[in-house]
């Protein structure tokens, strides 16, 4: 403890001693900092404000890299890398909103910020904001990256800025629609022979129901007996007729012809 200060740590009013250093006025030990900053602050190196990276910047992009900033003191400096900042954030700052996406691309292509998180535009639980980094300010876990000290010169910060502000066309998706090439059908007016369909059925009588219920020496099924076909009692009509080995043949030819015709 100093000779000039009394136990507690306060200076003391009197003293006999000549060879004291002059007593203080106030009754703190030490004067107060006169650089001290009343409240939350952010800091940023002289260094990067001097470099060609943070020159080249537009305006838009100094608002989005002070909303970023803000947002890590809202979250006590802490969160570096994970700092949700939505497009109405942006907007509420001051930011016009179709000079967000312009600004954030030369931030990042300029080395100050990164996106760590790509966000989703939706409503509610469909839709999250996107994720930065600030690559002056450290994270939980490692120190500042610094990229903006890449860039060494005027001319290729602008080139950089220029480049990273043009706008991005985006192509119309189609959903889940296979593009077709709309042309002249080759059969249009193509001549075609009139004649004869191959699957006309020949003239004669309808075919039995015998033979259109799958009953037939081919299907593996036996074919009734002719003498088992049998008209019905009364004043009906016989609806079965019997069927001679060479009818029979014709019909299932002409069946089968017409079911391959079909399948090709």
């Amino acid at each position: 403890m100093p000779p000039t200060h009394n136990a507690t740590g306060r200076v003391r009013k009197n003293s006999g001693d000549i060879n004291l250093a002059p007593l203080a006025t106030t009754s703190r030990p030490y004067p107060k900092r006169r650089n001290k900053i009343d409240g939350q602050f952010a800091a940023r190196l002289i260094e990067m404000l001097e470099s060609p990276a943070y020159r080249a910047l537009s305006q838009s992009a100094h608002r989005v890299l002070s909303r970023i900033e803000i947002e890590l003191g809202h979250h006590a400096g802490k969160d570096n890398g994970r700092l949700p900042v939505t497009y109405e954030d942006f907007e509420a700052y001051g930011i016009d909103r179709h000079s967000i996406a312009p600004a954030i691309r030369e931030l990042e292509g300029l080395g100050f910020i990164e996106v760590t998180e790509q966000g989703r535009a939706g409503h509610g639980e469909f839709g999250w904001p996107n994720r930065f980094r600030l690559t002056f300010r450290p994270t939980q876990t490692y120190e500042p990256t610094h990229e903006w000290r890449r860039i060494g010169s005027w001319e290729k910060a602008v080139a950089i800025a220029k480049e990273a502000r043009k706008p991005i066309r985006k192509t119309k998706r189609q959903c889940g629609k296979i593009p077709i090439s709309v042309g002249k059908f080759p059969t249009e007016n193509a001549e075609i022979p009139v004649g004869e369909t191959p699957t006309t059925p020949p003239v004669g009588d309808s075919p039995p129901l015998s033979i259109v219920s799958g009953r037939g020496p081919d299907s593996g099924l036996d074919a009734r007996p002719d003498d088992e076909v049998r008209p019905y009692e009364g004043n009906q009509k016989a609806r079965r007729s019997p069927l001679t080995d060479q009818r029979r043949k014709s019909l299932l030819s002409s069946t089968s012809a017409s079911v391959l015709l079909r399948a090709a």
